[in-house]
């Protein structure tokens, strides 16, 4: 296989025309890309695999109503790409890899689907592994987990982590008062504003914590009794989708889904800092991450700032223990130190500093795997390193 993130490393796939999606593979180094097709179960979903230099491609499974294949295929390259770097950044023997389920989680989900899904991942031994995503919860990971061990997020009564957004909430709390430190001098939230996009789950978690250090929020959902729900818990101002971006706060925290830095929203913004649970909220990641800079407005790359949900999968992996889950996602807070750090000193926007300290991790760790070991058993790399796959 040819060695990725390398100056000297070259493509041998020529570009053409004919074949978008193979060049687009090869521009951004998939190394494999599965359709699983189950017409009785009605299953349609796409497994992407990034890179695996580092370990297994970890990263969940999105069950979401797609209004086409391509829209579907966008997605998890983006997301699966995204899984690298993440694990990478964040110091995991992990690579990346995303799956997408088309259809609707509100009434499409049935055991038969879910269990037709977990063959598909089995058959690719290990390479891949999967968890909980958009759409998805503890019910559906144990019915893929029926059918398969390559599953993370798996409810605590079978051994598993359960719900990994009290975790990943907590990695965002702690970036986003990384960010307040390098901004203000002071990691303190109190009294800071904060406009909060979304009101889900790791929202939720986020803003308990925000809350309870004294901030002042600002919240908005596209359903409106969940924002109205949390804002009455936390002592919150619910605010209309639409002007979420122009208000004149602190610190904006997109946690919903992805691209709301954009041309349309970028002249809206009055905040100092952009740090959120989201995915892929950069729209065109090098324009807006470019145009972030030139604003002057502090930005924690998302796919650092919301690892705490794979961080506290991989502790699954190797022996879940919920407290030193906590204790390694609260470290996003150094992460995202260094990133802009990195990113002042060279003067290069936060995304590219993000990527460019990834990059040198899985080169560095990439020609290290080079050497042969015997204990290499697990998808040809990782030794004994995750207990749940030895048999």
């Amino acid at each position: 296989m040819t060695k990725v993130f390398t100056k000297e490393s070259k493509t041998l796939t020529k570009e053409n025309k004919n074949f978008p999606l193979f060049n687009e593979l090869a521009d951004k180094k998939h190394e494999q890309v599965v359709i699983c097709s189950d017409p009785e179960t009605g299953l349609r979903a796409i497994i992407a695999i990034h890179n695996t230099t580092l370990g297994p491609a970890l990263g969940g499974t999105r069950m979401w109503n797609y209004e086409s294949e391509e829209a579907a295929m966008k997605d998890v390259l983006r997301l699966s790409r995204g899984m690298t770097y993440k694990s990478a950044i964040s110091g995991l023997n992990l690579g990346g890899g995303k799956a997408v389920i088309i259809g609707d989680p509100h009434t499409e989900k049935t055991e038969a689907l879910f269990r037709s899904f977990g063959r598909f991942v089995d058959g690719l031994g290990g390479r891949y592994i999967t968890a909980e995503d958009v759409g998805m919860t503890e019910k559906e990971m144990e019915w893929i987990y029926s059918e398969t061990k390559y599953v993370t997020g798996i409810p605590k009564a079978l051994g598993g982590s359960g719900n990994p957004s009290p975790v990943t909430a907590y990695g965002v709390y702690m970036g986003v008062k990384a960010c307040a430190k390098k901004a203000y001098g002071s990691d303190s939230l109190e009294g800071k504003k904060i406009a909060l996009q979304g009101a889900g789950n790791v929202a939720s978690y986020f803003a308990r914590h925000a809350a309870k250090e004294g901030a002042e929020l600002f919240i908005c959902d596209i359903y409106g009794d969940k924002a109205n729900e949390l804002a009455k818990e936390v002592g919150a101002e619910v605010v209309d989708p639409d002007s979420i971006y122009g208000l004149d706060v602190d610190i904006f925290t997109p946690c919903a889904l992805g691209g709301v830095i954009n041309d349309d929203t970028l002249d809206q913004f009055k905040c100092d800092i952009i740090a959120g649970g989201a995915n892929n909220v950069l729209d065109v990641e090098d324009k807006h991450g470019e145009m972030l800079l030139e604003k002057g407005i502090i930005y924690a790359p998302d796919y650092v700032i919301n690892a705490g949900g794979i961080i506290n999968i991989a502790s699954e992996l190797e022996g879940y223990n919920e407290e030193r889950a906590l204790q390694n996602a609260g470290n996003i807070y150094t992460t995202i130190t260094d990133i802009l750090n990195y990113s002042e000193e060279h003067g290069i926007p936060a995304h590219k500093a993000s990527n460019a300290l990834a990059e040198k991790r899985i080169e560095t760790i990439g020609n290290i795997k080079n050497k042969y070991s015997s204990k290499a058993n697990v998808s040809g790399r990782l030794g004994e390193v995750y207990k749940r796959f030895i048999d």
